[in-house]
């Protein structure tokens, strides 16, 4: 399983209910599901929800964009949101939603403020191409690159309480220098944060 949703594995309480967006191809809610988890995953891609009706992943096709008004208050106990933050039009409201719907949300997302980012930026005068942001200018599905510090002013102006951040490298590896300057040296990062 990839390192991030180990993390969320152990940050999900087990028999809580999960709503998972943009699922994939339903990897975190199979391995919850094993620990006594109950919940849905959303996706737009076809092939995608394919996958989780293989993985017999309860899934709904849903446009995150569009809202989660299907969706009653406090209906779940966790909401996640891995690697999808930055492809949304409106990822603040996204968020109030998650909020709205879950008792804490968890959300994942790659580090624009990166220095290998900032390196190539400064260095080479172009975006940049890594692991984590995988697609040129001109293809990208990431419309709202942000930083961490970024993300955390977002939560701050929401009022929105932060309980546990892990940063680490594309494979979520913590170092010391990522504890010390996330920022700077965090490569992605997995957010859990409540109202």
């Amino acid at each position: 399983m990839r390192a991030d949703l180990d993390i969320i594995n152990n940050w999900v309480a087990q028999g809580s209910r999960v709503l998972d967006l943009a699922c994939g191809d339903g990897e975190l809610l199979a391995h919850l599901e094993q620990r006594g988890v109950a919940g849905y995953g959303l996706e737009i891609d076809p092939n995608n929800i394919t996958a989780c009706i293989r993985r017999g992943v309860d899934v709904l096709e849903q446009n995150l964009d569009e809202g989660l008004d299907n969706f009653d208050e406090q209906s779940y106990d966790t909401v996640i949101m891995t690697q999808a933050l930055q492809v949304l039009r409106r990822p603040d409201l996204t968020l109030d939603e998650m909020l709205r719907v879950g008792r804490e949300a968890i959300i994942t997302f790659p580090n624009f403020a990166y220095w290998r980012c900032r390196a190539h930026l400064a260095l080479k005068g172009r975006m940049p191409v890594s692991k984590t942001l995988p697609h040129h200018w001109y293809d990208t599905p990431n419309i709202h690159l942000s930083t961490f510090a970024d993300f955390e002013r977002l939560c701050d102006a929401k009022q929105i309480r932060i309980r546990d951040r892990a940063v680490g490298n594309s494979q979520y590896e913590a170092h010391w220098v990522s504890h010390l300057w996330p920022n700077l040296f965090g490569e992605v990062a997995i957010y859990r944060v409540c109202r």
